[in-house]
């Protein structure tokens, strides 16, 4: 957020819910949840790689991929325990609130 724009990230993955599947969207939930806006957004550029995506997929653990000023120990803590019920809760508000098919991708803006 800032005095100007506001971004909120829902996620409608349009495969199953798991653990190995979702470390990038757990990553962003994560990140807006314990970070500041400046180490928030240069975090989620770095997860928008695609480079990052192939290597967290090979099993490469989410901590390597931190940038110099977040706080490590509580990105890590809050990410291990964040689970798979908050990414659930955002595809059934997609699909059945939004109307999105599973993985269709929307903007949705709102004045403030």
């Amino acid at each position: 957020t800032s005095s100007h724009t506001r971004v909120g990230i829902l996620n409608n993955p349009s495969s199953k819910i798991r653990e190995d599947n979702t470390a990038i969207a757990r990553g962003i939930l994560t990140a807006f949840l314990t970070q500041n806006n400046s180490n928030l957004k240069s975090f989620l550029n770095k997860l928008s790689k695609e480079e990052t995506a192939k290597s967290l997929a090979a099993g490469t653990k989410i901590a390597k991929f931190l940038i110099p000023g977040m706080d490590g120990n509580t990105f890590e803590k809050k990410y291990n325990t964040l689970g798979l019920d908050i990414i659930k809760t955002h595809q059934m508000f997609c699909q059945e609130v939004l109307k999105l098919l599973p993985g269709q991708m929307a903007v949705i803006s709102n004045g403030r």
